[in-house]
């Protein structure tokens, strides 16, 4: 389910769906979708730019945690539950303007895409479903990434997944809040942004293998649930997304250019996926572990061996 959100995500991207291409008296020229035009990432005029909106972007995560993290300190559910419900179903209408490009304009689109995103958000948020719960979770983060990556370039996703990196493993290894707001979530909210994978011992499984089939029947079998949280989710393809957009970067110490595009974006990709299924083969169960090291140092060989070959 990584995998397939992350190529969900590169594809969401890719669409460009904030910008629309018009002819005018010949000339093709790119325009603002009227119907996205309150969510537009803000434009970058110069290279100045990414720093400033970096420096914003920072404080609004910051922002963003201590907020969270006094809603569940002080148990204020309802806000918390508006929140993730309007946040949801933004991504979702995003992500499906993306995925029917051809539709944007129509006003029978906008408003089936819009009720559609409003509904799946309620079930998901108001009404436990493990399965929308998943398959929603394909769509949200690409659509979330689609909003940050105009405002990031391939210097500032690299500081951003170093700089998350170290805030994950302070959050899950020292002050534990990461496991409590979790653990609140799904306790008290029964919610949780990221994916739950469901998986059964290799020892279990080889166990069941030898059991008859007549004994199987009505026996209860105890799994295990591997939590993967949204953050792991979407920074992978906010990342993606940037070296997507990115066409030639000026290297220090005379290297040679970098150059982005859809091949080394693919490698951000695998070396996410290998990165986090790393940390999957050799972590203990019922540990917590903070999985952005691992998926950043995944991130960061891939961008290697795609400079290196290609």
């Amino acid at each position: 389910m990584f995998v397939i959100t992350q190529l969900i995500g590169l594809y969401v991207v890719g669409a460009n769906v904030f910008n629309q291409t018009q002819e005018i008296n010949g000339t093709t020229i790119a325009v603002t979708n009227p119907v996205l035009y309150a969510l537009q990432p803000p434009q970058i005029q110069q290279q100045s730019d990414f720093s400033m909106y970096f420096g914003s972007m920072i404080f609004a995560f910051v922002i963003a945690i201590v907020i969270l993290f006094l809603l569940t300190r002080f148990k204020i559910d309802f806000i918390l539950k508006a929140w993730f419900f309007i946040v949801v179903a933004i991504a979702l209408f995003i992500t499906f303007n993306a995925l029917f490009l051809k539709y944007i304009g129509s006003l029978y689109f906008t408003i089936f895409a819009l009720l559609f995103a409003l509904f799946l958000a309620f079930i998901k948020i108001f009404r436990t479903n493990f399965i929308v719960h998943n398959l929603t979770e394909l769509l949200i983060y690409p659509g979330i990434a689609t909003v940050f990556v105009p405002i990031l370039n391939i210097w500032s996703v690299l500081i951003l997944l170093i700089i998350i990196s170290i805030y994950d493993i302070w959050a899950v290894w020292h002050s534990g809040i990461m496991q409590k707001m979790a653990k609140y979530q799904i306790d008290n909210l029964k919610i949780f942004s990221g994916f739950f994978v469901p998986y059964i011992p290799k020892t279990l499984r080889l166990k069941l293998k030898k059991m008859k089939k007549s004994k199987l029947k009505n026996r209860k079998v105890k799994i295990n649930l591997a939590i993967l949280g949204g953050g792991d989710i979407v920074f992978p393809i906010i990342t993606a997304g940037v070296i997507l957009a990115t066409k030639i970067v000026n290297l220090p110490f005379g290297l040679p250019q970098f150059v982005g595009g859809i091949i080394p974006a693919l490698f951000v990709t695998a070396g996410a996926t290998i990165g986090l299924t790393l940390l999957f083969i050799f972590s203990e169960k019922k540990k917590f572990y903070p999985a952005m090291p691992f998926i950043t140092a995944g991130i960061f060989a891939g961008l290697i061996l795609s400079y290196i070959f290609f």
